[in-house]
């Protein structure tokens, strides 16, 4: 049995039942039910901005973890860029100094970057097109330093043959050598008695001491002369040594030779005063006096050992 609700009347003074009319059941039905969907409305939305869906979640994290990946990357990329720019400096300002090559300029160091910018233009994400530009720069500039790199071997290359060619020690060692005669040029030639170019310097050494190459070369010549026995050296870069006076030689045209080896050794033979080396250097067809390339290869005490012996020298002995 429904239970019965009542209120009361004032004007009859009696309690009577409440009567619902289906047009007033609707109304109360639809208020609760309005009710309702608001109250799941704002609790749906709550719980959406409070509580998100599972993909949504999954999702967030994964962004997440991209974000830390490409902070990293983006880290590495600077790094490099940092290591790689301290490479080009010790490139411009070491290296190149060392080999006379000039720096390269900003705009080779640069170049072709352009062209690869314009290829990132189609990116629509600026984070994406920021870290894509940023490894191409690296990229090229690493392109430009390995074309540079190639270059300073070629020329390192180059220049180590070049140095191992130069006339650069004394053809006769300090314990054999007794006095330097550092006459060079127009002088009164001793046997001849008349003044004549003296285009080298005299080693007085004791008749057979070893006479060495002072650079890696070719053997041009050997032979008889007015200088009796002689060498002549091809060393490549315009250089040229002669030696002169020899008792014998034990080289011949053609043969490769490495600095310091025994060529030949000390003699009297041709127009000369005494056992001694006479030796040259030309550069260029042009008689450079040797004194200024042989002097790097002695420590200060066999320098000091050298111009005393020089300094007691009046003539030349051919």
């Amino acid at each position: 049995m429904a239970k019965i609700r009542y209120t009361y009347n004032q004007e009859t003074c009696k309690y009577e039942p409440i009567i619902v009319t289906p047009k007033a059941f609707g109304r109360k039905a639809m208020r609760f039910l309005s009710v309702c969907f608001l109250i799941g409305l704002a609790g749906s939305i709550y719980f959406h901005f409070k509580y998100p869906f599972l993909d949504e979640t999954l999702q967030l994290e994964e962004n997440a973890q991209l974000k830390a990946e490409w902070q990293v990357l983006n880290r590495q990329f600077t790094r490099s860029a940092e290591q790689l720019t301290s490479l080009e400096k010790n490139d411009d300002h070491n290296y190149r100094i060392i080999l006379d090559l000039d720096p390269l300029s900003p705009t080779q160091r640069e170049a072709g970057v352009g062209g690869r910018e314009k290829e990132s233009a189609g990116i629509s994400y600026p984070i994406i097109k920021y870290v894509y530009d940023k490894a191409e720069k690296i990229k090229n500039r690493l392109d430009i330093e390995t074309q540079s790199m190639q270059q300073l071997k070629e020329e390192l290359q180059k220049k180590q043959k070049m140095w191992a060619s130069r006339p650069a020690i004394q053809p006769i060692n300090n314990k054999d050598l007794k006095q330097l005669h550092t006459i060079f040029g127009m002088r009164m030639h001793p046997t001849l008695g008349y003044i004549r170019p003296h285009n080298g310097l005299d080693f007085t050494a004791p008749m057979g001491s070893p006479v060495y190459a002072t650079g890696d070369a070719v053997v041009m010549y050997t032979g008889f002369s007015t200088y009796g026995n002689v060498i002549y050296l091809d060393h490549g870069f315009g250089f040229e040594t002669r030696y002169a006076h020899l008792t014998r030689y034990i080289v011949e045209p053609g043969q490769m030779i490495k600095r310091g080896q025994i060529i030949g050794y000390v003699g009297n033979t041709g127009v000369s005063a005494g056992p001694h080396l006479h030796y040259e250097v030309h550069y260029k067809n042009v008689p450079i006096n040797p004194i200024n390339f042989f002097q790097r290869d002695l420590s200060n005490k066999e320098y000091e050992k050298l111009i005393e012996l020089g300094s007691q020298s009046t003539t030349s002995l051919d």
